[in-house]
């Protein structure tokens, strides 16, 4: 992006990141993302940056989606964290079903609604946490959602479900206390516990089949996801960028060189056309990128000496936040990757 003329949405991640985000992102990081947070990321425009423009979003190209997520998440990775939920939603209404989209596509790329998301249980098929089928006119789901972020924060959620056929079923509800739907209280976690993630217990929870944004075989949305999975977040890079910014120059630029270098290949693979998947090599472009976020946040503390353990410290916060982003998004797949890379940077040298 032209530095000198920046894309209007990057200018206002910007200005939000250091009007707000950043000022408040220790206390945040303690207290919770609270709902003025959200309101303000509501009235910048940025939930509707993937979102068509017909339906008031801003169509922005993914060069600017990743340079605003990178900028968020360099401020306040737990607000951060709690709306980039809101793009998978939004995605799924373009290419979903007409009843819901026509309903919900326009709030929620104007930012009149934040969407959550309650899906990614998915990935651990043929074990089906939530099970879906069909009841009446609609669609009953039963289980538990391990993991929901934004509970309290979020208007709408994207809950999935798989039937005994093998097919998944996505649904919009209300991200509320309902019948059928139970939330746990709040997780504490040792990173982004700010960003209200808790666990759903769905009992006989009923939605009308106009609810329905998406219904497909496993196979087919797993194929997709699939590719998802090996991309790497621009999160790594913004807490990453963060960390950095904390050392002085000379310790910096050696570290500020390996992620520029990681970035321009993971951003390069993540340009590519969907059916390049390239396992291998997002695999491990992915684990490079997370080295080099260990290496920066770990910096960081190292500069920050004993002042960076108070819970009031940048640095602390930083590293804890990359302790996060190394399984946010994790599939066995690139589990294994990362373990092998780790494993062979321990590997003896060759003696011989």
């Amino acid at each position: 992006m032209d530095e000198l003329s920046p894309h209007p949405l990057v200018a206002r991640a910007r200005r939000l990141a250091a009007d707000l985000l950043l000022p408040e992102a220790e206390r945040v990081d303690q207290e919770g993302v609270p709902a003025s947070h959200i309101e303000a990321v509501k009235r910048s425009g940025l939930l509707g940056v993937a979102a068509p423009v017909g339906y008031g979003g801003s169509g922005a190209p993914p060069a600017v989606q990743r340079e605003t997520a990178e900028i968020l998440a360099g401020a306040c990775c737990s607000t951060w964290f709690v709306q980039t939920q809101h793009h998978t939603p939004v995605q799924t209404l373009v290419r979903g079903e007409a009843p819901v989209r026509d309903r919900l596509l326009g709030p929620l790329a104007r930012g009149e609604l934040l969407s959550g998301v309650a899906y990614a249980h998915l990935r651990s098929y043929p074990r089906r946490p939530v099970r879906v089928r069909r009841q009446g006119d609609g669609w009953r789901f039963d289980g538990t959602v391990p993991w929901y972020t934004g509970w309290g924060l979020n208007d709408v959620m994207l809950l999935a479900g798989a039937t005994d056929a093998g097919e998944v079923v996505f649904a919009f509800a209300e991200a509320r206390a309902q019948p059928g739907l139970r939330a746990s209280p709040p997780m504490r976690l040792a990173a982004l516990t700010a960003a209200h993630t808790v666990s759903l217990e769905l009992d006989g929870l009923w939605l009308p089949a106009d609810a329905v944004a998406l219904h497909t075989s496993y196979e087919e949305w797993a194929a997709g996801d699939r590719v998802k999975t090996l991309h790497t977040s621009p999160a790594v890079f913004g807490v990453a960028e963060a960390a950095l910014s904390l050392l002085d120059a000379e310790a910096a630029a050696p570290l500020r060189a390996r992620l520029t270098t990681v970035r321009d290949r993971a951003y390069a693979l993540a340009s590519l056309p969907a059916q390049e998947e390239r396992t291998e090599e997002r695999l491990a472009v992915r684990a490079a990128a997370h080295e080099v976020l260990r290496a920066a946040t770990t910096a960081a503390v190292v500069a920050g000496g004993g002042r960076a353990l108070a819970l009031t410290s940048r640095a602390q916060r930083l590293a804890r936040e990359g302790l996060f982003l190394l399984v946010q998004g994790q599939t066995a797949q690139s589990r294994a990757a990362h373990l092998r890379m780790l494993g062979a940077a321990c590997a003896p040298e060759d003696r011989r």
